[in-house]
């Protein structure tokens, strides 16, 4: 071990649209909504994270919220690398050194993303002191973090459903076979549910009260085993202007959220239809395994079981599937050198 390698700390960085986490020695150290505040006057970040997302839907003209991801790549390059930086000083074994560290880190992308966009992600990470820099696709890093063996000739179907994209992938051989990444996800389903109040019932609540609604009752199907109880929620009325409350079933949101999973279930069998034979065969066997926050919409795994004749499984802890499998690469960096882009 070098005198530098001292000094370089590792960290794995699952930068997702609707959060952001981060792994170091092992430990997810971050887990924060990936929103930004900046104060429009001077143009200075005045919150990151939490303290940013309690600000949303309630600020006046001064200050301005910014997710600055969309679709799970960077949308406003300054916002982002700012609020990576805030992340990285966060970190506590970081926050403790006299010298910034150099940092050598591994990035999940989209599997869908562009040239234009991955070069995007690494300027961000080398203006923040990065010697080193490392991607790896989402799909495969929420397989590793999942538990499959990537590295067996053996196929095996992931679906990581984030905020901004839904990822389909088969993998085999360290490697994806076949994927699709589709604009469906999280932040689509809270718009449905935006909708639908605005439509059905007269209400126009925020996003935050909509995100909500989706983690008390949201549903992927009508006929659920244990149904969540009835929400109040409270919003504007359109018709009169007035404050109001109404109460909302899980059977509501399973109508307003059903044509964006008919969607993801359109793409997954289009994933399905491309399968060469053999993988496919694999796949009948060992079944689909689900990642991300969306997949933890009640119903979703038995509505996917229903439409592919598949067994789906949730991974464990799915929210932190993908910054795990990102965390293991890094650490086995010489075992998992051929996922990692460089």
């Amino acid at each position: 071990m070098g005198f530098f390698d001292f000094l370089t700390e590792d960290i794995a960085i699952d930068l997702g649209t609707a959060n952001t986490l981060i792994i170091h020695n092992g430990k997810v150290v971050i887990d924060s909504p990936s929103i930004v505040a900046r104060n429009r006057v001077n143009g200075k970040i005045i919150a990151t994270g939490k303290e940013a997302q309690k600000m949303q839907g309630k600020t006046h003209e001064n200050i301005k919220t910014i997710r600055p991801l969309k679709d799970g790549v960077i949308a406003d390059f300054q916002a982002s690398e700012e609020m990576i930086k805030e992340f990285v000083k966060q970190i506590p074994a970081i926050r403790k050194k006299l010298f910034p560290p150099s940092l050598r880190m591994v990035i999940c992308i989209p599997s869908g993303i562009t040239e234009v966009e991955k070069r995007a992600v690494i300027d961000s990470a080398r203006h923040m002191n990065a010697k080193e820099i490392y991607l790896i696709y989402e799909p495969m890093a929420a397989a590793i973090g999942v538990g499959i063996d990537i590295m067996e000739p053996k196929g095996n179907m992931i679906i990581d459903i984030g905020g901004g994209t839904t990822e389909i992938a088969v993998i085999a051989l360290a490697g994806i076979v076949c994927d699709q990444s589709v604009k469906v996800a999280g932040d689509l389903f809270t718009s449905d549910i935006m909708y639908y109040m605005r439509t059905q019932h007269n209400l126009h609540v925020g996003e935050s009260t909509a995100e909500k609604i989706k983690i008390q009752i949201g549903a992927a199907t009508e006929d659920l085993d244990e149904a969540p109880e009835d929400m109040m929620v409270q919003g504007r009325d359109l018709l009169s202007g007035k404050p109001k409350q109404v109460q909302v079933s899980y059977r509501e949101i399973a109508k307003a959220l059903d044509k964006s999973i008919l969607r993801i279930e359109d793409a997954v069998m289009e994933t399905l239809s491309k399968t060469p034979p053999e993988l496919a065969a694999d796949i009948y066997n060992t079944g689909i395994y689900l990642a991300g926050g969306g997949s933890m919409l009640r119903g979703l795994d038995k509505r996917l079981s229903r439409k592919t004749d598949l067994p789906v499984y949730v991974a464990e802890d799915p929210l932190r599937a993908v910054v795990r499998g990102t965390g293991i690469a890094l650490k086995d960096l010489d075992r998992y050198k051929s996922v990692l882009i460089k």
